[in-house]
C-alpha cells in the first residue's frame, strides 16, 4: 500500500494565473457598465454576470477538482465561454458607438498586450480606468479577455493531459481499492 491519497488536495486557485487575469476583468467590468452604460440597459447585468462566471467557475473548477476531472474541465470550459459572450459584448459596445477597436500590432495593443502580461492585479488596473475613456477601458478588457481565454484554453490543456495520463476520479478508487486487497 503507498501514499497515494484518494482525494487529492484541491489547488489554490488564487495562484493560477487564469483567476488572477478574471478577478481583473471582473473589477474592469463592473466599473465600466456601471460608469458608462445606462443601469436600466440588460446589458450591464449580462456583462457583469458574464465576467462574475470567468471568475467563478474557476473557483468551482478548482474545488470540484479534488473528485471530479470531469466537473472540472466542464467548469474550467464554462468560464471561457462566458469570456466570449463578454468580449462580444464589449466589441459590441465599441462598434454600436463608432469607436475604433485597437487592431492587432497598434501601439496601444502591443501596450496593453504588455501590460497584461506583466500585471495581474485589479488595483492596477483599477488605477488606469480611473483616467482612461470607456472606448479605451473596453479595448483593455478586450486584449485581458484574450489573454485569460489563451490562459484557460493552456489550463484545460493540461486537465486533459493529466486525465488521459492518470484516469478520473473513479479510476482512481478502483485502483487503490485493487492495491488496498494486494491483487
Amino acid at each position: 500500500m503507498g501514499d497515494e491519497k484518494l482525494i487529492r488536495h484541491s489547488g489554490n486557485y488564487r495562484k493560477l494565473l487564469s483567476y488572477q487575469k478574471t478577478e481583473v476583468i471582473y473589477e474592469m467590468t463592473y466599473y465600466f457598465c456601471h460608469k458608462y452604460l445606462n443601469g436600466k440597459d440588460r446589458t450591464v447585468d449580462q456583462m457583469v454576470q458574464a465576467a462574475r462566471s470567468g471568475k467563478q467557475n474557476i473557483i468551482e473548477g478548482c474545488a470540484a477538482s479534488a473528485t471530479s476531472a470531469k466537473t472540472e474541465i466542464k467548469l474550467i470550459n464554462v468560464a471561457k465561454a462566458s469570456l466570449q459572450e463578454l468580449l462580444e459584448d464589449y466589441m459590441d459596445y465599441l462598434r454600436t458607438r463608432g469607436h475604433r477597436q485597437w487592431e492587432e500590432n497598434s501601439v496601444e495593443w502591443t501596450a496593453m498586450r504588455q501590460l497584461g502580461r506583466q500585471h495581474n492585479e485589479p488595483n492596477y488596473f483599477m488605477n488606469l480606468c480611473e483616467t482612461r475613456p470607456p472606448e479605451t477601458i473596453a479595448n483593455m478588457a478586450i486584449i485581458l479577455i484574450h489573454q485569460a481565454d489563451y490562459l484557460l484554453f493552456k489550463q484545460l490543456e493540461r486537465l486533459e493531459k493529466d486525465f488521459l495520463n492518470n484516469g478520473g476520479f473513479a479510476e482512481k478508487m478502483a485502483r487503490m481499492r485493487k492495491d488496498n486487497r494486494g491483487y
